[in-house]
């Protein structure tokens, strides 16, 4: 091995390529003069191939190019994959045998079967094939399972075309014992596995027909057209010494060698990542010869081994439908997952929110209802310039995940794009303290910075009829917010009032919110314009400021109270009707205030007002009123539960409370309650 490898450094100039020339000259030249040399001996006519009739190598000639084809293949194997090698000692193997035959076989009338003849012939295919296998393994490392299918299913398919063909009529004349039967049928058996190895790499590299692949091709079907021909024509004592295939035996190793030595090009290099059409339309047409084979096992004998190998491709064609179907329902979730997420942040994004808001549209008021809340952050943009977009970008991921945890599984979070981030809340309950604690997580302070964040909300579906409507709404009152609308002279005077009360009684400011938010609910119920539901809403968190003026021992007062006592209780209204109106923006709040304890039969106070002359937001805000206070612990008395407050409102539905309104109320609290047993 040494002294070859010593010969080959000192042919390197030779045996470097040409510019413009794939392969070395010496070796093209070798080459040519290998494959003319085959063939002209071969096909030449009788006085020509006298010539060699008393040569030393008369009958062997051919198998020097054959031999020589071999060296070549291992030769290259030094600076290329190790494959060419055994397939270059296969050749070998073949010239031995063919060799040994001519010496010693060829002039014998019955040679014996098997010999050592046969071993070299038999050597060829398992060598070429694992050699084949190496180059496979080096060059499609990472096939796709369907890929692999294609390949096998190919090679099945074309393996059971050709036991048919050559198989089925060798057997049918087999002749001898077990073991020349064995031995004939050995050479169509590695044929067809070598044959099917070079389909299914060719499948491998997704159809391409590249140049190496190409000769290698050639080559195993040059040597598999030669020994199936043999093979037919000896079973039926047809078999001449002049047969125009015998040049295909001898031609096959040179071909192969021709493979050996073109350089790898860079289409063989990278593979097409795209299955193509000729993919799909190459495997049907695998399929179809399949089937070909079995429908013509019904009509003549083609073998068992032929409709095995038809039946085995395809049930490998039909696992690789089933590999097919996998990767496509796989690919069509990511692309869905991948469609529906933020890819910065991994929450849900705008497409995601349409998605969801026709959802829940459709389902109308069947579903209870939820918080539309868009947040737009303040100051991000000039965090963005100073600190870079990376560490921008890692702000909004922080960002994002609090506004998650925050919602925990009270809603889902989404973002818009940009700085925008929304969220679809399902709680009922202190809503307005659920969308500042949700800004507060999309706030961050540091050193030279502060993010902060401004947001609109809207009530669903109450205050929309489809998503459109309800994200450019949503949107206006967050821009109204970013504007400074926040400090409205209505919402200024409201926020005073309430902390206020916040500050004299703590338990008085929690009732005020939880009826100022039933309020807006039941509200919604009546389909009443955005303005009509904010004013009731602002009405209920404000129709208990007149109790300011009374003094802690009646408010408080355990027992029953007198009726001076009471005297001052009925006044609230018109004391809170006072505070309230001398803000300019509040007065229609006011006016609700002042008849939120007017009995529908005009026995209450304190105007003793009757039907409708009560306004439709007083008589909500006073079952509201009602409810809340039935169901929490009083002085004088403890909580009731919440199916016995139900029925104590439907017991004074027509006289203290409006019937409509107690219906509307009744089915709201149905609504809230399996969101409130969730939570």
């Amino acid at each position: 091995m040494s002294s070859l490898r010593s010969v080959i450094e000192r042919s390197r100039p030779l045996l470097a390529p040409r510019r413009g020339f794939p392969i070395p000259p010496l070796v093209a030249g070798l080459l040519v003069l290998l494959s003319a040399w085959a063939i002209a001996y071969e096909l030449a006519d009788s006085a020509v191939r006298s010539l060699f009739h008393y040569a030393p190598f008369h009958g062997v000639a051919p198998d020097i190019a054959f031999a020589a084809a071999g060296l070549l293949s291992i030769i290259r194997s030094f600076k290329a994959e190790r494959g060419w090698a055994l397939i270059g000692l296969g050749a070998l193997c073949w010239a031995a045998g063919d060799v040994y035959w001519q010496l010693n076989l060829a002039q014998m009338s019955s040679p014996p079967v098997p010999s050592w003849a046969d071993a070299g012939y038999l050597c060829y295919c398992p060598l070429t094939l694992i050699g084949i296998l190496a180059l496979i393994r080096g060059r499609s490392t990472g096939a796709p399972k369907v890929l692999v299918a294609d390949a096998l299913s190919a090679a099945l398919a074309v393996g059971a075309v050709s036991a048919a063909v050559v198989i089925q009529p060798v057997l049918a004349h087999a002749q001898g014992g077990t073991l020349a039967v064995a031995t004939n049928l050995a050479y169509p058996i590695v044929d067809i596995l070598l044959l099917g190895l070079i389909v299914g790499a060719t499948a491998l590299r997704r159809w391409r027909l590249q140049r190496t692949w190409v000769l290698l091709g050639l080559s195993v079907i040059s040597f598999w057209i030669a020994d199936s021909l043999y093979l037919i024509t000896v079973a039926d004592n047809t078999y001449q010494l002049s047969a125009w295939f015998n040049p295909l035996w001898y031609a096959s190793p040179v071909i192969a060698a021709w493979a050996a030595w073109l350089p790898r090009s860079a289409a063989e290099q990278q593979a097409s990542k795209r299955e193509g059409i000729r993919g799909i339309v190459l495997s049907l047409g695998f399929a179809c010869v399949a089937l070909a084979t079995l429908v013509w096992s019904s009509f003549a004998s083609v073998g068992a081994i032929a409709v095995v190998l038809a039946t085995l491709s395809l049930l490998v064609i039909m696992a690789r439908l089933l590999l097919t179907w996998r990767e496509n329902a796989a690919l069509l979730r990511a692309s869905q997952e991948e469609a529906l997420t933020d890819a910065l942040t991994g929450l849900a994004n705008r497409r995601a929110l349409a998605a969801e808001l026709e959802r829940r549209m459709a389902m109308g008021e069947e579903r209870p209802p939820y918080v539309l809340a868009l947040f737009d952050l303040d100051g991000f943009k000039h965090y963005n310039d100073t600190f870079g977009h990376p560490t921008g970008d890692a702000l909004l991921q922080r960002l994002g995940r609090n506004l998650e945890s925050q919602l925990g599984g009270r809603g889902t979070a989404y973002r818009m794009g940009g700085d925008e981030f929304c969220a679809l809340i399902d709680v009922l309950d202190s809503s307005d303290a659920t969308l500042k604690a949700v800004a507060a997580a999309l706030t961050e302070h540091g050193e030279g910075f502060t993010i902060g964040c401004s947001y609109g909300a809207i009530m669903l579906p109450a205050e929309a009829r489809n998503s459109e409507t309800a994200l450019r709404l949503a949107d206006q009152r967050m821009y109204a917010q970013k504007r400074g609308d926040r400090s409205s002279a209505s919402r200024q005077s409201a926020d005073v009032l309430l902390r206020a009360l916040a500050e004299r009684n703590p338990d008085l400011g929690s009732h005020l919110r939880d009826v100022a938010l039933l309020a807006s609910l039941v509200a919604q119920k009546f389909s009443l314009p955005t303005e009509d539901v904010e004013s009731i809403r602002q009405a209920a968190e404000l129709h208990d400021v007149g109790k300011v003026a009374i003094p802690d021992a009646i408010l408080f007062k355990p027992g029953t109270l007198s009726e001076s006592e009471w005297g001052f209780i009925r006044r609230h209204t018109l004391i809170g009707e006072r505070i309230i109106g001398a803000a300019p923006a509040l007065r229609r709040v006011a006016s609700i205030v002042r008849s939120t304890h007017e009995n529908l039969d005009g026995t209450g106070y304190p105007d003793g007002l009757a039907g409708e002359q009560i306004p439709l937001g007083s008589r909500i805000i006073y079952v509201c009123d009602a409810f809340h206070a039935m169901t929490t612990d009083r002085p004088y008395r403890p909580a009731v539960d919440e199916q016995s407050a139900l029925r104590e409102l439907r017991r004074c539905a027509g006289t203290q409370f409006d019937p409509q309104v107690v219906e509307r109320f009744c089915a709201t609290v149905a609504q809230a309650r399996p969101m409130r047993q969730a939570a």
